[in-house]
């Protein structure tokens, strides 16, 4: 016969069958609460990692005070001191020239001769003018003189008399009239001869022999250009900033291409006293001595202007520049590590450094190439706030 189980057994194993389900169900209950949490801290992470490189980074730098202060390197031109294109006053041809380019010449020396017949007949027949207004005005005084003594003896009327002797002045107007004809066709044919109004240098020649010349053809081209090239000005213009430092009398050292590493000295002899408001410049003018003829005018030169020890400016990075239609800004970063967007204006362009006239301090934190689209108030992250190099701290190009 078969055994019975009995139940106490029976009740051991079904309870624990439940104890083992309890089990399982808490241990999934674990893991799934774990996997719930691990997903939430995983989601703040990635939050925070995304908003923290939502933040731009950036290198700052603080302005310089201590470089390209010492001089002012300025570009200028060449001009002859006295320069004078000579235009022909009279129409003809050009019956010779004697000089060309590069000749010097004194004041009142002969440069060419022009052929002008019709103002030969214009001055013929102003004389022959002339000359019958004298006959018309002497024949004119005779008989007036005669009706003047024919008045006395009752031979003729007073008034017949006055009608005489106007028609004398009338004579001796015309006769003046002719004459100043004359005189001014005789001071017009003088101009037939072409004269250096100075002392100088033929500079230029833009005619030659059997020419057709044009009188007072101011709007062509000269027939010679004279230069007095023994003394030269230079046209230089000085940034704002720096004209109060330049007085009247100042020394300049001028450098040319053709003559590298010799220096000539120059004197600033004049200023326009008013800032070129495209610029931001004072016209300042230089003489230069050119007793030795070497330099030329019309050509470039360099401009070096030693400047006062005091005068402070600040020097920043080129690249930390922002140029679009707010103006010319850069942006520093305040003790928030927020952007703020200040407006500059420059003293100097150096090429990959430039010198700050206004708005810079120069305890500011300067944002050394600034992303696009930076706005005031952005956060940044620095990465070199406590050791933020000097901008000018390794240039030493002066200008």
């Amino acid at each position: 016969m078969p055994h019975d189980t009995p139940p106490t057994t029976s009740r051991l194993s079904r309870r624990g069958l439940v104890i083992a389900g309890i089990v399982v169900v808490l241990g999934l209950g674990f893991v799934v609460s774990n996997g719930i949490a691990s997903r939430g801290a995983t989601d703040v992470r990635l939050r925070d990692w995304t908003e923290t490189q939502a933040v731009p980074t950036v290198s700052v730098v603080t302005p310089s005070t201590g470089t390209n202060k010492s001089f002012l390197d300025l570009p200028g031109r060449l001009e002859a001191y006295a320069r004078a294109p000579i235009y022909a006053r009279v129409s003809g041809f050009l019956k010779t020239f004697k000089v060309d380019i590069g000749a010097p010449v004194k004041a009142g020396e002969l440069l060419a001769e022009i052929e002008a017949p019709d103002l030969d007949q214009q001055l013929l027949q102003a004389r022959a003018t002339l000359a019958s207004a004298q006959a018309s005005e002497q024949l004119a005084k005779v008989t007036a003189q005669r009706w003047q003594s024919l008045v006395g003896t009752n031979a003729v009327s007073r008034q017949a008399s006055d009608e005489k002797t106007g028609d004398l002045s009338l004579k001796e107007a015309l006769t003046k009239a002719a004459q100043a004809n004359v005189d001014r066709l005789v001071v017009l044919a003088d101009f037939k001869r072409v004269v250096a109004p100075f002392d100088g240098v033929i500079t230029t020649r833009n005619t030659d022999l059997g020419a057709l010349i044009n009188a007072d053809s101011s709007s062509g081209l000269a027939l010679f250009v004279v230069s007095d090239v023994k003394r030269l000005r230079l046209n230089i213009s000085v940034p704002q900033n720096y004209v109060p430092a330049i007085k009247l009398d100042t020394k300049v050292q001028i450098t040319v291409p053709e003559y590298p590493g010799k220096t000539y000295e120059g004197v600033v002899e004049a200023s326009s006293r008013a800032v070129d408001a495209a610029s931001g410049a004072t016209r300042m003018q230089v003489v230069v001595d050119n007793a030795a003829g070497e330099l030329m005018p019309g050509a470039f030169a360099n401009v070096r202007i030693n400047l006062p020890q005091s005068m402070k400016v600040l020097s920043i990075p080129a690249g930390a520049l922002i140029i679009d239609q707010a103006g010319l800004r850069v942006a520093i970063v305040d003790a928030n590590d927020k952007v703020q967007l200040k407006k500059v204006t420059i003293a100097r362009d150096l090429g990959q450094v430039v010198e700050i006239a206004t708005g810079l301090a120069a305890d500011d934190r300067v944002i050394d190439s600034p992303p696009d689209g930076m706005a005031n108030g952005d956060p940044v992250r620095v990465v070199n706030g406590n050791a933020a190099k000097p901008a000018a701290a390794t240039q030493d190009k002066k200008s």
